[in-house]
């Protein structure tokens, strides 16, 4: 809709969805907290199917928007695994969940799956829509694209 603001605003862009993507990811590392785990990590993503929108291609407007529904999935999801946790312990932190696979088995493997699923383990959709930005992203800008894998890994 307004393809010069888009074009102009492009790096003061990249700049905010680079530093957010480092940032997020670093302060995801850092919690205990099961729910701002995802929170953070999601901020990632989402940062990186904004970049993706910014290559203005069309590879990158497919994967940001698959990105978005896969992320929408998995993510809704392990906050629900959360959800039923907190419900059983009363507690989100993550130190008190040791053994849970004894008491929890196929629980323990759903949250597992949707883990996989939010880490963009290979074989996953936001694995697939990730690679897909990625692609676009050294096709538009190489640089870029190694700073946010840099940030995802």
């Amino acid at each position: 809709m307004l393809a010069k603001a888009t074009v102009f605003f492009e790096p003061l862009v990249y700049i905010f969805v680079l530093t957010s993507i480092v940032y997020a990811s670093l302060a995801t590392i850092r919690q205990i907290d099961l729910k701002r785990i995802i929170a953070y990590s999601s901020i990632a993503h989402m940062n990186t199917g904004i970049a993706g929108l910014f290559t203005l291609n069309n590879n990158g407007i497919a994967g940001a928007l698959y990105l978005m529904f896969a992320h929408g999935a998995v993510s809704s999801a392990l906050f629900f695994c959360v959800g039923v946790l907190y419900d059983r312990y009363h507690t989100r932190l993550i130190y008190y969940y040791s053994g849970l696979v004894v008491v929890m088995p196929v629980f323990s493997a759903l949250f597992f799956v949707f883990t996989l699923g939010n880490i963009a383990f290979p074989g996953t959709a936001n694995f697939i829509a990730e690679t897909i930005i990625f692609v676009a992203l050294m096709q538009h800008n190489a640089t870029i694209a190694v700073f946010a894998a840099t940030g995802i890994v």
